[in-house]
């Protein structure tokens, strides 16, 4: 583990770093320095808005990478810990972060605290809302009730969201948005990963996929849509989850939430399992006033296709990162996602083109 003592630097150092970052010093390196000079101003902030006593030297570790090009970092002085977001501005932009943030909060939604900010330079100081993801106390092993107990939470969570969506505030996830998305899986892990290109019939059956998924998901309620909204971006924060990763939120199907939190990349529930978390979410966002199907099944069938084309996204992402980024393990659970898309083929006669599509492409 890297272990690097903060301590207070003066105005030159920030410029030192700046210059190195300038003079084209590896960026990650030329990142760590910036950050150095950044972070003792940053944290003597937060600590005098929290009515903490002055900070101590305190040490900063890597506490997560994601499959974009953020890091995070875990400073802690021994006293208070908090969380860095490390966004080179190039690639990433923090605005929407401090934006969707102040959303959530006004949900009720518990989210980390932003408690400093210098959107230019990419950082962002955060409340640190512990070291634990629901995907690791799953993994870890967990009883039924615990279980019970964690999912509840994130429906629960995920309909306070909801129930706060209005249009105009978040970009629209809407048909071009889709169409986008969509196109990853032929572009990427087809025609790169696979190394195929489609034949003539394989397009025709991928077209009224596209067709027939599209024309489900534009005809759902909109909604504020988290996009990630699954194990590994859930927090055991006491009392309710803490939710991460929102920055990329947009308005659009009110399935696409309650679908990515129980058909996830790194865990299985059983088929009948995910089908009884769905409905009880349906329950709750009917009461809450949120407009969905009155009939369950029909809610399902719109689940099953905004899964489809989620999981068909990922496995293009998963194959992006793989070649562009130089990320390999994400395509390790590939299978997990094909297996989920001939579930949703065994279900639904709709999908028999995606089931003719894995057939021919021997997945």
């Amino acid at each position: 583990m890297l272990r690097l003592l903060i301590e207070i630097v003066d105005n030159k150092a920030l410029l030192g770093a700046r210059a190195s970052a300038e003079a084209g010093e590896p960026r990650v390196d030329a990142r760590r320095r910036l950050l150095e000079a950044w972070l003792p101003a940053a944290v003597a902030e937060a600590h005098q808005a929290q009515g903490w006593a002055q900070a101590g030297a305190g040490e900063l570790q890597p506490a997560s990478a994601d499959a974009s090009f953020r890091r995070y970092f875990r400073w802690s002085d021994g006293a208070h810990s908090l969380i860095i977001m490390d966004a080179p501005p190039e690639q990433e932009d923090v605005r929407p972060f401090i934006r969707i943030a102040g959303l959530l909060a006004a949900a009720g939604v518990k989210t980390p605290a932003i408690l400093a900010a210098d959107p230019d330079q990419g950082f962002l100081l955060l409340e640190d809302l512990g070291a634990r993801t629901y995907l690791q106390s799953i993994q870890a092993g967990v009883s039924e009730a615990e279980l019970e107990r964690l999912f509840a939470g994130a429906i629960s969570t995920l309909v306070r969201w909801q129930a706060s969506s209005r249009p105009g505030e978040l970009p629209d996830y809407d048909e071009a948005v889709l169409r986008r998305e969509l196109g990853l899986f032929p572009d990427w892990f087809v025609g790169r990963h696979l190394q195929r290109e489609l034949t003539a019939g394989q397009l025709a059956d991928w077209d009224v996929l596209c067709d027939t998924l599209l024309a489900s998901h534009l005809a759902e309620n909109r909604v504020f849509v988290h996009r990630d909204y699954m194990p590994r971006n859930l927090m055991t924060a006491p009392g309710e989850p803490g939710v991460l990763d929102f920055q990329d939120a947009l308005y659009g199907p009110a399935s696409y939430d309650i679908t990515s939190l129980f058909a996830d990349a790194f865990f299985n529930l059983p088929l009948a399992e995910r089908e009884n978390w769905v409905r009880r979410y349906w329950e709750q966002a009917r009461a809450a006033g949120i407009a969905l199907p009155e009939r369950f099944e029909e809610f399902l069938g719109q689940s099953r296709l905004m899964g489809v084309q989620r999981h068909l996204k990922v496995l293009g992402i998963f194959a992006r990162i793989r070649y562009r980024d130089g990320k390999p393990h994400y395509l390790d659970d590939a299978p997990r996602f094909v297996q989920y898309l001939r579930d949703a083929c065994d279900q639904d006669q709709r999908l028999a083109p995606l089931g003719r599509l894995l057939d021919s492409l021997e997945l």
